[in-house]
């Protein structure tokens, strides 16, 4: 019978970009992030007579989760598939869809075929296909470092229940993919070796600052993280320039509201969406000062997400 699972997608505060040369998908600096609730990926797998991807009801040839596969089967008994899979936001926009989508995969594959794959033997394959899927396996605060490369949870949602809003400034399909962004940077930015050693020294006071609830000081590294990597973005030759205008402008407005005493702080991926990371109590305040910015298309708020998880679709809204 057919298996659904569902994963959600995660925003890294300590930032990844870049990737080792040697084989794994295997990261060049260690991340921490968040795992998001309103967000998801709800993937269903079945036997089929050949691999058939159907991505938000259309019909696919996509090359990651081809490739993905492949890897897989090396070392796993997975027959051919039918993958139905849905994301309830924007797809391949900067809003982590395939952390949640390969996350979501291998969990259902987990089940469907049987495999008896522990928590850290998904988050060893999920990374195999995309870096940030490793964390969404996890829920509420979640790193990936060395020297395994196997994600794990830092601290549950309810440690630290914060919320975030997230500005959608364009449901456009980027141009440039993270992975192929980052195989630039690296070959290309001036800045990309300072970039490692900075993330690598920040791993721990961001940990600190998240077991000591320290809103200042997570405020500040992940914002110093965030222009940092995109500092490694712009440097790149050609530059990478994810942000639109409307980016930019949430950027001020968030920067204007801590001033103002709200606690609220920004991070932003490889696209244009800003995230707005803030404690409960100031969500209407963010909500109605980004629904304000020119470019702005609409505001989703979301708590902290859990585990990816197999669902019942009978019992569960897609």
């Amino acid at each position: 019978m057919a298996v659904t699972a569902r994963a959600h997608p995660n925003v890294a505060l300590l930032k990844y970009w870049g990737k080792q040369t040697r084989a794994g998908n295997l990261p060049a600096v260690p991340s921490l992030s968040i795992t998001l609730d309103s967000l998801h990926t709800t993937t269903t797998v079945d036997a089929s007579q050949r691999d058939a991807v159907i991505l938000n009801d259309e019909l696919v040839e996509d090359a990651k989760i081809g490739t993905a596969l492949s890897l897989w089967r090396q070392t796993l008994a997975i027959p051919p598939l039918k993958i139905i899979s849905t994301n309830n936001f924007p797809t391949a926009a900067g809003l982590a869809s395939s952390a949640s989508g390969f996350a979501a995969l291998i969990t259902a594959l987990n089940i469907w075929a049987d495999l008896g794959l522990s928590e850290a033997q998904r988050s060893d394959l999920a990374r195999q296909a995309s870096g940030s899927a490793a964390r969404s396996i996890f829920g509420g605060y979640v790193e990936l470092s060395g020297p395994d490369w196997l994600a794990v949870p830092v601290a549950p949602r309810e440690h630290w229940p914060l919320n975030v809003v997230i500005a959608i400034t364009s449901e456009s399909r980027k141009a440039t993919s993270s992975s192929s962004g980052m195989r630039l940077s690296q070959r290309t930015s001036a800045f990309f070796d300072a970039w490692t050693r900075t993330t690598a020294e920040g791993l721990a006071p961001m940990r600190e600052a998240i077991m000591q609830r320290d809103f200042a000081a997570l405020a500040e590294q992940a914002e110093a993280s965030c222009l940092m990597m995109h500092a490694v973005m712009l440097s790149s030759r050609p530059g990478l320039m994810y942000w639109n205008p409307s980016t930019l402008a949430c950027l001020h407005q968030v920067r204007d509201l801590r001033s103002s005493g709200v606690p609220v702080f920004f991070t932003v991926d490889a696209g244009p969406q800003v995230k707005a990371i803030c404690q409960p109590q100031a969500v209407p305040d963010v909500v109605a000062a980004l629904n304000t910015v020119p470019g702005v298309l609409r505001t989703v708020t979301c708590g902290l997400g859990g585990d990816a998880t197999r669902i019942d679709p009978e019992l569960t809204d897609r």
